[in-house]
């Protein structure tokens, strides 16, 4: 490759910096990262970054606050080491949800997160299946959106039944279903939901024709839960078949989640290890890993290459 570089993993997916760094041919550089007993972050770069294209790998997962001030000191560590250039790589980029106030008296904290980001010395943002795709618009620096839609389809094309209907859990997730639908050789459906509370929605309508058919509830995340579990309802009263499957990019699962999606009409949950930590003991959990998308994204990256024939 034309540039030296190095990688460096956070604490938040630390498996999946070493996959990423494998596929790449290396191991990720060496750092320590300790908290002292106040909770404040403490980091260390045990090798040279000198002049180097420094790739920090670290997910906005929970505990999100921690994990975010502790890419944010990476970042300071490497930009004081002389660093060339820093790309934060953010597989799941927490506060993306705050892209707008509903009220006058809120922040917008996803522009907030930007900020930072470029205030530590950050150049650049690589990311998968942003929650908003507008909050690309909040950064003054190039941010790479990458998707896992082709990924997981890769693996649904065998999973699935024939006549899949690809249902969007909101208005939101419309795109990313007609995307999964093309490539599946399948026809959508949307579901419109009203939201009561912070982790509550009810479903009000169904557009699409779901009666007699499997479908494949699609979305970017899943972390309460409540989502999905209310169009599992929509769904199977609306005469849909009782085989659905479930497909997301972000498996927060927060607690709760497993449970309300533990319906006998879901038959699979797939979704890939943006962020770590998943049950391994929940037979219905297929995790894909996202590690050859994204190194094949710092690749072309570094060889200045387009990514647009990565999918």
């Amino acid at each position: 490759m034309p540039r030296e570089f190095i990688i460096i993993a956070g604490t938040a997916n630390p498996d999946l910096a070493d996959a990423i760094a494998t596929e790449l041919g290396m191991s990720a550089g060496a750092c320590a990262i300790e908290r002292f007993p106040d909770g404040e972050t403490s980091v260390r770069l045990l090798e040279s970054v000198r002049r180097k294209e420094v790739f920090l790998i670290q997910s906005l997962s929970p505990p999100v606050n921690d994990h975010l001030v502790e890419l944010l000191v990476l970042a300071d560590a490497c930009r004081r080491a002389a660093a060339a250039r820093i790309t934060a790589v953010v597989p799941y980029l927490g506060y993306a949800r705050s892209d707008k106030r509903h009220g006058r008296r809120e922040s917008i904290s996803g522009r907030m997160v930007a900020d930072v980001f470029e205030a530590v010395g950050i150049d650049h943002v690589v990311t998968v299946d942003l929650h908003a795709p507008q909050i690309e618009g909040f950064f003054h620096i190039p941010v790479d959106s990458l998707t896992a839609v082709p990924t997981l389809c890769d693996v649904l094309h065998e999973k699935v039944p024939p006549g899949i209907v690809v249902v969007a859990p909101d208005a939101g997730a419309l795109r990313m279903a007609t995307d999964y639908a093309h490539r599946l050789k399948g026809t959508v459906a949307v579901l419109h939901k009203r939201r009561e509370s912070g982790t509550g929605t009810q479903v009000t309508h169904l557009v699409g024709e779901v009666g007699g058919k499997p479908c494949l509830i699609v979305d970017d995340m899943i972390s309460t839960g409540g989502t999905l579990a209310s169009g599992i309802e929509a769904l199977l009263k609306a005469g849909a078949r009782p085989e659905l499957t479930i497909a997301a990019t972000h498996g927060l699962l927060l607690p709760g989640a497993r449970q309300k999606l533990a319906h006998e009409a879901v038959k699979k949950v797939f979704i890939t290890d943006t962020v770590a930590d998943l049950p391994s003991d929940w037979s219905r959990l297929h995790v894909i890993s996202i590690a050859p998308l994204i190194a094949g994204s710092l690749k072309r990256l570094l060889e200045h290459r387009s990514l647009g024939d990565l999918y």
